[in-house]
């Protein structure tokens, strides 16, 4: 089932905010970042054949080149270019998928900085061409990480660049995802979300 205006999330009132109930610890990806979580989630799914998806590399560019010897090559210039595309991408249940990953230690909001005006015209290309698109936003003060489909995020991207809100609130972020399920394995499931909101009934 969809929720086009304001998304069911898998979240749990409790006195103390965590979306656990007291008592229970969600032990997903406490001391991990982002990144790390996603790599061993997309290596779970890999190994199980659920899904092929993989963390883009970051494009570099050689400046120096030295050669100490005939068979040898030693990088000893390099830097990193801003990325032309979104973090993730690959192909799930026949359906190309491409997502963007952040992690905010903000509390009260996800700010645009770190997202480029490229990578959303790649993402709105993506998702224009029939591919699934999402953020994933984590809010590391609360263990926290929620898909933001694309579609919902691009409104508030748009109020961003006609010279409104420059960062998302916590709160719309809550209102406009779905809170992701952390465990052991795998680390943040984020394909039980995309079955929730991209697949009818998750069939």
């Amino acid at each position: 089932m969809k929720y086009p205006k304001g998304l069911r999330r898998n979240r749990i009132n409790s006195p103390n905010g965590s979306g656990m109930p007291d008592g229970e610890v969600s032990y997903g990806s406490r001391g991990m970042t982002l990144e790390k979580d996603l790599d061993f989630t997309n290596n779970y799914y890999l190994e199980r054949k659920k899904a092929v998806i993989h963390k883009k590399p970051t494009p570099v560019q050689i400046v120096n080149v030295d050669y100490p010897s005939r068979n040898k090559a030693k990088i000893s210039e390099a830097y990193f270019k801003v990325p032309s595309t979104s973090d993730y991408n690959g192909i799930y249940r026949g359906r190309y998928i491409d997502f963007e990953a952040k992690e905010t230690k903000n509390k009260t909001r996800f700010p645009f900085i770190n997202i480029h005006d490229h990578q959303v015209e790649h993402m709105k290309q993506c998702h224009n061409s029939g591919g699934i698109v999402f953020i994933i936003i984590k809010f590391s003060s609360y263990d926290e990480a929620y898909l933001l489909p694309f579609e919902h995020f691009l409104r508030f991207w748009e109020c961003f660049k006609n010279d409104g809100r420059k960062s998302i609130r916590y709160t719309d972020v809550r209102e406009n995802s779905m809170l992701l399920k952390q465990s052991i394995n795998p680390r943040i499931d984020y394909l039980s979300a995309v079955d929730e909101f991209y697949f009818e009934n998750g069939e």
